[in-house]
């Protein structure tokens, strides 16, 4: 083993790769390189994504892995990859094509097989679900909307300045296809194989007030892995789904890079 020099960050969705401006810095500051890549047409910043949605419309989870997996092959050794919310499914599957050092799952979107649905993420998502139309169209949330699925532990100015700076829609085929994942047959988009004995070793960070991610969620998903490699659930009480952006993130982003080094393979 050798010991990992890079970090890829992985963003999930409503967001974009400036949701984690803290944690690049911060882990740049330890010496480690970092990259956080954007899916595929997400070059650009929120707020030219905000003017032409189609960017988002156009994107799909293949393409997303396909994109991600491209930069991974360019790295000269394994990586640690860490991802929050759709990301932490993208990190789950980039595990399991063979790619990483190890892994780390922030408020992770659940990967297919998953069938545990809490109330709270129903309202979460009901922006999206709410209507099988959605599925051609790129959604946004409102910022009460927001501040219900991604900061309802901060305050109101709080959660305001992190809507106005990063806040975007996100790709309703998407979500659909998530959903209707568990009731489809064959392998969809979100497929991991829960045997696989080679896939790097996974922790699964947990905010305990996630409503849209919620811990549930979380122990569900690591309780389907059934291969014999390190799997782990660590949860912070009192962090909501915006968990990288919460007061004491430092404490969080310190525990997950020294976990992924000492399990490293």
């Amino acid at each position: 083993m050798t010991t990992p020099d890079t970090i890829v960050l992985v963003h999930g969705f409503w967001v974009t790769p400036r949701s984690w401006e803290q944690w690049v810095t911060h882990y740049e500051s330890k010496g480690f390189r970092v990259i956080a890549p954007g899916y595929p047409g997400f070059e650009v910043e929120v707020e030219a994504l905000r003017e032409n949605p189609q960017i988002i419309v156009d994107v799909t989870v293949p393409a997303i892995i396909e994109k991600i997996e491209g930069v991974l092959r360019e790295l000269d050794k394994p990586p640690i990859i860490m991802g929050h919310s759709a990301g932490g499914a993208f990190t789950q599957i980039l595990l399991d094509h063979g790619f990483g050092a190890a892994g780390v799952a922030l408020n992770s979107a659940p990967t297919e097989g998953v069938r545990v649905v809490p109330l709270s993420q129903v309202k979460s998502t009901f922006p999206v679900l709410k209507s099988p139309a959605n599925r051609h169209k790129a959604v946004g949330l409102s910022l009460e909307e927001w501040s219900y699925a991604f900061t309802n532990t901060f305050t109101e100015d709080e959660s305001r300045a992190l809507y106005e700076r990063y806040h975007i829609p996100a790709n309703g085929g998407i979500l659909w296809g998530s959903v209707l994942a568990n009731f489809q047959p064959g392998h969809q988009d979100t497929w991991v194989d829960y045997h696989n004995d080679n896939r790097a070793p996974l922790l699964f960070i947990s905010g305990s007030e996630d409503h849209i991610m919620p811990p549930a969620i979380q122990k569900s998903n690591a309780k389907h892995y059934k291969s014999n490699t390190i799997t782990e659930v660590k949860e912070y009480e009192g962090y909501a789904h915006l968990l990288p952006a919460q007061k004491g993130w430092e404490e969080i982003a310190d525990y997950a890079l020294d976990w992924a080094l000492s399990h490293a393979r």
